[in-house]
């Protein structure tokens, strides 16, 4: 009987971040701080804050887009590959560590500095879903029933994330939205680099019949 790989993360997410909303303890020794991993050596929370959450509905929302993304990009690493979970999860854990790059650079020396969420690896999932299905209409969550190609939602959501991390608007990591993105395609074309052939190509395809 196979087990999606996709459900068990969402899962054991959503446990560890509802004990954390319980302990906030628990929650402070998980969550990242570029001071205190590249100053006191907590390498784990580089990882641990991947699995906690502000709130509820920072948890939902983060989970609800694995859930719609995860088990199709789980299925093209299956489909390729006999190990291909290991793929997957090795993917979406990597996806946690890179989306932390950015803050260890920006903010290593500011012990007030906080993040927490798997927002950077959920990035990294929607992203390489792109490349692989780039013509597959995505929602704008701003614009109820405006749907684009993959591809153009990529595009216009990295700009978006670009323009609001240098306006710092608000406490969301944009530069993890950002490095995790990233991360995705990279992960992706050098997993298989023909996927990059195949994104042309069906590029290409949409503009021809635009």
């Amino acid at each position: 009987m196979f087990v999606s790989c996709t459900f068990i993360i969402i899962i054991v997410t959503s446990i560890i971040s509802y004990a954390s909303f319980k302990n906030e303890n628990f929650k402070n020794q998980l969550l990242f701080s570029p001071f205190e991993y590249s100053n006191n050596k907590k390498w784990w929370i580089i990882l641990t804050h991947g699995f906690i959450h502000a709130d509820f509905l920072h948890l939902f929302f983060n989970m609800y887009v694995l859930y719609i993304f995860g088990p199709s990009l789980e299925s093209y690493f299956i489909s390729s590959s006999e190990i291909g979970w290991v793929y997957f999860l090795s993917f979406y854990l990597l996806g946690i560590i890179f989306s932390t790059l950015p803050s260890i650079f920006k903010h290593n020396n500011n012990p007030n500095y906080r993040s927490l969420g798997a927002s950077g690896a959920v990035s990294s999932v929607v992203f390489a879903y792109i490349i692989i299905f780039p013509l597959r209409e995505l929602g704008l969550l701003l614009i109820p029933g405006v749907f684009l190609p993959g591809f153009i939602f990529g595009v216009l959501y990295l700009v978006a994330e670009h323009y609001l991390s240098k306006k710092q608007y608000s406490n969301i990591a944009h530069d993890a939205h950002i490095s995790g993105s990233v991360f995705g395609i990279f992960f992706i074309l050098a997993y298989d680099y023909k996927n990059l052939l195949i994104f042309f190509e069906k590029v290409v395809y949409y503009f021809q019949n635009f």
